[in-house]
């Protein structure tokens, strides 16, 4: 009986599964920002990368999917943090600390850096982590270079009230 296993009624094993790197079919997402709230989107869309939306999820392979977001510079955030909130950052020089808002940002050149740095601090640090960010697509006007891929839409706004808001 060596090398058998035996089942009892109080030992019943289950074989858990693990995913390999290469098995999982990516399938892409595109999303629309406009009036969505940002950390409503940021959560959805961090889950989407990490591939916790898949009953085959595991924590230490990327299975994930693109996602596409669309029409970053209509972002919204409650409350007053598009004006309240503010982020730091260095020049590098001695008293080269400079602060920005959201909404200076999002006026800016660059608008889709508030949705990325948003998803980010959401994702995992480390090496696999910088790997499903390079899975996110952020464009700041309504048209995206990724049609061939051809993406499903989702639409965050229509899946609670709460998602959107109107000014």
């Amino acid at each position: 009986m060596a090398g058998k296993i035996r089942l009892t009624k109080r030992s019943v094993q289950t074989k858990s599964f693990a995913l390999k790197t290469g098995e999982q079919k990516k399938k892409w997402f595109v999303i629309d920002a406009d009036g969505v709230i940002l950390g409503r989107l940021a959560a959805v869309v961090s889950q989407i990368l990490r591939g916790k939306h898949r009953p085959t999820f595991t924590p230490s392979v990327d299975c994930g999917d693109f996602v596409i977001i669309v029409n970053a510079e209509k972002i919204r955030l409650t409350g007053k943090k598009m004006t309240d909130k503010e982020f730091n950052y260095h020049t590098g020089y001695v008293g080269g600390i400079k602060t920005r808002t959201p909404a200076q940002i999002l006026a800016g050149h660059f608008p889709e850096r508030v949705v990325e740095k948003a998803v980010e601090r959401m994702m995992p640090r480390g090496p696999l982590g910088r790997h499903q960010m390079g899975n996110l697509k952020v464009y700041k006007g309504a048209s995206h270079p990724h049609a061939a891929q051809s993406p499903e839409a989702i639409d965050i706004a229509a899946r609670n009230p709460k998602n959107k808001r109107v000014k």
